[in-house]
C-alpha cells in the first residue's frame, strides 16, 4: 500500500511539474524570462515550485484594475482640460500619443510644481496642506510607518476627520507588513477610511506577493498633489545611521492634481469596489503656468509597461541629454540598449547612483550592468553623503519624468507605479540644475576602479544579476 502511495504522489508531482511547464511556456513571454523558469522547474522541481508560486505566475492577464474603470475616470480629465491651453510641445508630441493610447494619460495644462530634495520640508508641506483641507484627503503610500512620523500624520488627519473632511487611505500589504495592525485600526476607529491594497493572505493571494503598489500619492480637496519618491517614515526626514536620505518630492497645485486624483481614484476602487467620481473630486483649477504634464500610473496587469514603453522611447529619441538619477539599476535589455546607444551617438547620458545602497544584493546585481555603460560613453557618479533614494530622468531641455517608479525590472514589470511627465523648460531647467547640485556632491566612477576592482567582487555581481528580475 504504502508503495502505491509513493508512486501515485511520484505521478501527481511529476503531472504538476509537466503542467506549470506547459504553463509557463504558453504564457508566450520572452524567452530569456521563459528558459530560467523551465530549467529551474527541470533541475530544482521543489525549489523552482515553491519560487514560481510566489514570483513566477503570469498575472498580467488579469484586471486588478479595469480598464474599463480607468478610462471612465480619465474621461473626466478629458471634460476638465478641454480647451485649456496649447498641447505638448511637438517635439513629443508622439510620445503624449503613446502614453494615452497605453494607459490613457490625458495632457494637463497650466500646473505650478514644487520640487522637495530633503524628507522634513516635504513633511511639513504636506502637514500644511492637510490643515487647510476641507473637503476630502487621499493618502497612498508603499511605506506608510507607524514612527514619530507616521504618528504625526495619523494625527494630523484623525484631527481632519473630527473637522467633518472626508480622509481614505491605501496603503500596500508587504511593504507595512512590519507596521503594527493597531495603527491602522486606530485610525479606522477614529473614522478613516484606511484599507490594504492587494492585501496577502496565504494561500489564496499569495501569488500576488510580488506585485506592490509603490506609488507615493497625496491629494488634498482635489486642488493640490503630492508624488514622488518619499514614503512616510522617520529615515526619509532625518536620514539612516550612516548618512543623509537623498529623495525627491513634488507639490503639483492646478490640473495635474486631478491626474493624481484620477490615479488614486482607480486604486480605491479596485480595492473597495466604491465608485468615487463628480465634481466634488474635480473641482475647478487655476492656471499657474503654461507647462503640460501627464499623470502616468503603471502596473504588472494589462498587456503593455507604459512606463518602460515610455521612457524607452524618450530616450531613443533624446537630441541632447540623457540624465538619471535611480537608487536601482535593474533595467531591461531595451531599456539597457537604449542608453548605450544613445551614449555611442553622441548625446550626454549621465547615470547617477548611491554610492552605498540599502540593498547589498541589488547593489551587486545594479554594478553588473555599469562595466558596458562605461564602455559605450556613459557618465557614471556615485552620490557620496548618503542613500540617494532620487528617481529622475531630464530628456533634453524640456522634459522631466519624476515620480515613484526605479530603472530597475520591479519598477516597470511587477509594481504599480506613478510618473509625472513634464513638457516644459522652466521646470526642466530648475530640475537639471538640482541634478547638477547633487553631481557636486558625487565622485565619478573611472575606468581604472572599475577595472581593478577583486574578481570575487565580479563573481559576486554576476551571480547577482541572474536574480535581478526578482530583486
Amino acid at each position: 500500500m504504502q508503495q502505491i502511495l509513493t508512486y501515485l504522489f511520484l505521478g501527481i508531482y511529476t503531472l504538476t511539474i509537466l503542467g506549470v511547464i506547459l504553463v509557463v511556456i504558453t504564457d508566450n513571454r520572452n524567452p530569456l524570462k521563459t528558459v530560467p523558469w523551465v530549467v529551474v522547474l527541470l533541475l530544482a522541481p521543489v525549489v523552482g515550485l515553491v519560487f514560481y508560486f510566489f514570483f513566477g505566475q503570469n498575472l498580467s492577464k488579469q484586471r486588478i484594475i479595469s480598464r474599463r474603470t480607468r478610462k471612465r475616470i480619465t474621461m473626466q480629465l478629458e471634460e476638465i482640460e478641454q480647451g485649456s491651453g496649447p498641447g505638448v510641445p511637438e517635439a513629443h508630441r508622439a510620445l503624449a500619443e503613446l502614453l494615452a493610447n497605453t494607459i490613457h494619460a490625458v495632457p494637463l495644462y497650466g500646473s505650478r510644481i514644487t520640487p522637495y530634495t530633503d524628507g522634513r520640508a516635504k513633511m511639513e508641506a504636506l502637514l500644511g496642506e492637510i490643515a487647510r483641507a476641507r473637503r476630502h484627503i487621499h493618502i497612498q503610500y508603499y511605506i506608510l510607518c507607524d514612527d514619530e512620523t507616521g504618528c504625526r500624520l495619523r494625527d494630523a488627519l484623525v484631527a481632519k476627520v473630527r473637522e467633518g473632511v472626508e480622509v481614505r487611505i491605501l496603503y500596500d500589504d508587504v511593504g507595512c507588513s512590519g507596521v503594527r495592525k493597531s495603527f491602522f485600526e486606530g485610525m479606522r476607529r477614529e473614522g478613516i477610511q484606511v484599507y490594504a491594497f492587494l492585501h496577502v493572505k496565504f494561500p489564496l493571494f499569495t501569488s500576488k506577493v510580488n506585485y506592490r503598489n509603490h506609488r507615493k500619492i497625496a491629494v488634498i480637496d482635489g486642488r493640490v498633489g503630492f508624488i514622488g519618491g518619499m514614503n512616510i517614515a522617520d529615515r526619509y526626514v532625518r536620514g539612516t545611521g550612516w548618512g543623509t536620505w537623498r529623495d525627491t518630492h513634488f507639490r503639483i497645485e492646478g490640473r495635474g492634481a486631478a491626474g493624481l486624483q484620477a490615479s488614486f481614484l482607480s486604486d480605491w476602487s479596485a480595492t473597495t469596489k466604491q465608485q468615487l467620481d463628480g465634481p466634488e473630486y474635480y473641482p475647478p483649477a487655476e492656471t499657474y503656468t503654461d507647462s503640460v504634464l501627464q499623470i502616468v500610473p503603471s502596473g504588472p496587469f494589462g498587456k503593455w509597461r507604459a512606463l518602460l514603453q515610455a521612457d524607452s522611447y524618450a530616450i531613443a529619441r533624446a537630441q541632447r541629454r540623457v540624465w538619471i538619477q535611480t537608487p536601482y539599476y535593474l533595467p531591461s535589455d531595451v531599456l539597457n540598449t537604449a542608453l548605450q546607444e544613445a551614449a555611442l551617438a553622441g548625446i550626454d547620458v549621465r547615470l547617477m547612483l548611491p554610492a552605498r545602497s540599502d540593498s547589498k544584493a541589488v547593489d551587486l546585481a545594479s554594478h553588473s550592468f555599469l562595466g558596458d555603460m562605461l564602455q559605450a560613453g556613459v557618465h557614471i557618479w556615485f552620490y557620496t553623503p548618503g542613500f540617494l533614494h532620487s528617481k529622475l530622468l531630464i530628456i533634453d531641455d524640456d522634459l522631466t519624468i519624476i515620480g515613484s517608479a526605479n530603472m530597475d525590472f520591479r519598477s516597470f514589470e511587477h509594481n504599480f507605479e506613478v510618473n509625472a511627465f513634464v513638457y516644459d523648460r522652466d521646470f526642466t531647467a530648475r530640475m537639471a540644475g538640482v541634478f547638477c547640485d547633487d553631481e557636486s556632491r558625487c565622485r565619478p566612477l573611472t575606468f581604472g576602479e572599475w577595472f581593478r576592482r577583486p574578481r570575487s567582487r565580479r563573481l559576486a555581481e554576476s551571480f547577482m544579476r541572474v536574480f535581478s528580475p526578482l530583486l
